[in-house]
């Protein structure tokens, strides 16, 4: 322990408990997180990061560290907090153990300076790299969670707002937009809040229609912009590179011009006339038919589909669709909402088949 400096002896031992505590404290946040990225995203990339993260710690994890631990004279082992009593999501688990490898490597590296001068170097880099797999697992997730969401409800006015979105989320939704033009951002506000509490309680991606300012303000998954909006860029640079955002469009260049400026997915239409878009022509199944031969993101079909027309839009080429009006003045929007996905849900397993067998002749 020659590296110890003016620390008295009496202290050594306090230090090494210290370093050996939260040692194993970084290594288990670690390994749950890899864990997650391992089997429930199945990302090499992450979940081998997380592993190498692992190792180093062990290498630092020295016999003499190791031998300063007493666990039956630790009065910490009894403290604990309501909210480690359970997790209601894998967004809890996640942040938890982000929160819990972060704030262990802080104390690695306060004290770890104390017993060797090259520690505290080497957990600040360490947390760094922490905080940048944090933000690299949120946006993994939440674009996953886009390419696997087929039916995108985007609200309007209604008296039974919140009970309609979460019947419509019960019935298997993933993607929800909200969109109120006339309201007070008061109102704006406290109503994005609430609906991004029950989306996140399902499991759901959360958006918030043109108001960047609102999306940060709510913790939103991203922000849905029109052709009018803010660009694509300035958006980008205020909510950083984990959160999607997506644009309107409605002709081929403005398809084009979004996904040159960095759009993460985009809506297609309106495909028929609606009242969402009073005044505004329809597009058309032949912009729909367009995007499905030359999108290269995610692209959901929206302006007037239903029931009665969404095989009309399938047929088109349309994978994914955006509905208002199907949902939100639907009787019952939990029974609407399984029906949308049990055709997209079959329309994509008839596609597939159709692509194996294809490839299976050339």
């Amino acid at each position: 322990m020659s590296d110890l400096y003016s620390i008295s002896k009496w202290q050594e031992p306090a230090i090494c408990r210290i370093l050996d505590a939260n040692l194993d404290r970084a290594r288990e946040g670690l390994r749950i997180i890899e864990e997650w990225c391992r089997f429930g995203l199945s990302s090499i990339q992450m979940a081998g990061e997380c592993k190498e993260m692992r190792q180093e710690l062990a290498t630092w994890h020295s016999d003499d560290i190791r031998a300063a631990r007493d666990t039956p004279g630790d009065p910490g082992t009894e403290l604990t907090h309501p909210q480690e009593e359970q997790r209601i999501s894998i967004k809890q688990v996640l942040q938890a153990n982000f929160c819990r490898t972060q704030e262990a490597l802080r104390v690695l590296e306060e004290y770890g300076k104390l017993y060797n001068s090259s520690m505290g170097a080497a957990f600040k880099q360490m947390r760094y790299r922490v905080y940048t797999l944090e933000s690299h697992l949120l946006a993994y997730q939440r674009h996953r969670l886009l390419e696997q969401s087929f039916l995108y409800l985007v609200t309007s006015n209604s008296d039974q707002l919140f009970l309609t979105v979460e019947a419509a989320l019960q019935g298997g939704l993933t993607l929800v937009q909200y969109r109120e033009k006339n309201a007070d951002d008061t109102i704006r506000l406290a109503n994005a809040h609430k609906i991004r509490q029950i989306c996140h309680h399902y499991g759901a991606l959360f958006i918030m229609n043109d108001r960047v300012d609102l999306a940060l303000a709510v913790d939103a998954d991203g922000v849905h912009l029109g052709q009018q909006d803010v660009p694509i860029a300035f958006a980008r640079q205020l909510l950083g590179p984990h959160r999607i955002i997506g644009r309107s469009t409605t002709n081929p260049d403005e398809m084009q011009r979004a996904i040159a400026e960095g759009a993460d997915y985009i809506g297609v239409g309106p495909v028929y006339e609606t009242p969402t878009k009073a005044g505004k022509a329809a597009a058309g199944l032949d912009y729909v038919k367009y995007a499905a031969k030359n999108a290269s993101i995610p692209w959901f079909a929206i302006g007037g589909i239903d029931p009665n027309n969404l095989n009309d839009v399938l047929d088109a080429g349309a994978e994914r669709v955006a509905v208002v009006r199907a949902i939100v003045q639907a009787e019952q929007p939990t029974l609407i909402t399984q029906y949308f996905l049990s055709q997209l849900t079959k329309e994509q397993t008839l596609r597939r088949l159709e692509s194996r067998i294809s490839q299976s002749h050339v």
